[in-house]
């Protein structure tokens, strides 16, 4: 495949963001966008004097034959439906997160894409981040030694929807980086939120899952989310306590976004019939990380996709599991918190 023809859906929040880096990649060529406002798809022509086609009308890239890729950041509503529709028209998709809103939707897509021989790539973006896959590296290292516990913080005050909640909208980023990093399914999943804003929306939740351990014999793996469009600041902060060594991934930190730390508590003698416990506290190492933007190798790997005919590393498979996930949420959430057990 020579340079990829494409044309965007959305140039909404996250769709100004696509455009710019697949407009800088020369195996690319934006050629076409739609969005529903006229405001927008006026912007975006003003930008970028390569779209030959600039509608309000999703329908006309769909039904455009010129067009290899697609790539769609609407609302998560209606992701089924375009997704659907452009791999019926025989496009490759690459499409925002969350892939859908129910597992039977995703599972659907999935099929659509292999009936069709398209690729399918949803946009969880955090699996491109250098940062993460350092994180990766020292987890399949073992350097924080048997990992105890994670917790996540992604919380900001402000783009507050109504369409969905706190949970659809904000926690795929994080669940998405804790499938990763683990490379399993969890257990149990339980889910508490709150309502503040907008009726029956939850502005705010906090969720629990519980991950196997690799060891045999280690205790489970607990990891928190805390996802919030009502806070007074903006963090994006995760930590992997280990009992060797502790990591803090800060994503809104220009110069450290990896923090590692050499401390931990660990066993030391016997004392009648009692081990002593101590605490160690030693350096604090920050590792050197390539700020290339994680959208940029996004993109850049859905073009390689597309070119070499392979499966993306976020296809429709990996959107399925972080949608399961979700969805289990959900309902622990509409349970006031019930514990839910994966199959």
């Amino acid at each position: 495949m020579d340079r990829v023809r494409l044309g965007l859906i959305g140039y909404g929040y996250w769709g100004p963001n696509l455009a710019r880096n697949f407009h800088q990649l020369p195996e690319a060529w934006l050629v076409a966008c739609a969005d529903a406002e006229p405001a927008r798809v006026n912007e975006a022509a003003r930008l970028y004097p390569s779209l030959k086609q600039a509608t309000t009308d999703a329908r006309e890239l769909i039904e455009n034959p010129t067009l290899d890729a697609l790539v769609i950041a609407t609302p998560a509503r209606s992701h089924f439906s375009l997704v659907s529709q452009a791999l019926e028209a025989g496009k490759h998709v690459l499409v925002e997160k969350p892939l859908a809103m129910t597992s039977a939707e995703a599972r659907a897509l999935i099929a659509i894409a292999q009936k069709c021989k398209r690729v399918l790539m949803v946009g969880h973006t955090f699996e491109f981040n250098p940062a993460v896959w350092k994180i990766q590296e020292l987890l399949q290292a073992g350097a924080l030694g048997e990992l105890y516990y994670i917790y996540s913080t992604r919380v900001n005050l402000g783009r507050v929807q109504t369409d969905i909640n706190a949970l659809w909208s904000i926690a795929p980023h994080d669940i998405s980086i804790l499938l990763y990093l683990l490379q399993t399914m969890p257990l149990t999943i339980t889910a508490r939120g709150g309502t503040y804003v907008s009726h029956g929306v939850e502005d705010v939740i906090f969720a629990l899952l519980t991950f196997l351990a690799p060891h045999s014999g280690a205790p489970n793996i607990n990891a928190h989310i805390h996802a919030s469009w009502l806070d007074p600041s903006k963090t994006r902060q995760m930590t992997f306590v280990g009992s060797e060594k502790m990591i803090v991934y800060d994503d809104v930190d220009p110069e450290a976004k990896l923090k590692i730390y050499d401390k931990g508590i660990y066993k030391r003698g016997e004392s009648f019939g009692e081990f002593q416990l101590r605490v160690r506290s030693g350096d604090i190492h920050i590792p050197k990380i390539d700020l290339t933007e994680p959208l940029r190798y996004e993109c850049a790997h859905f073009l390689e996709c597309l070119r070499e005919n392979k499966s993306p590393r976020t296809d429709g498979e990996n959107g399925l599991r972080v949608v399961r996930v979700l969805e289990a949420a959900q309902a622990s959430l509409a349970q006031n918190g019930a514990v839910v057990t994966f199959d």
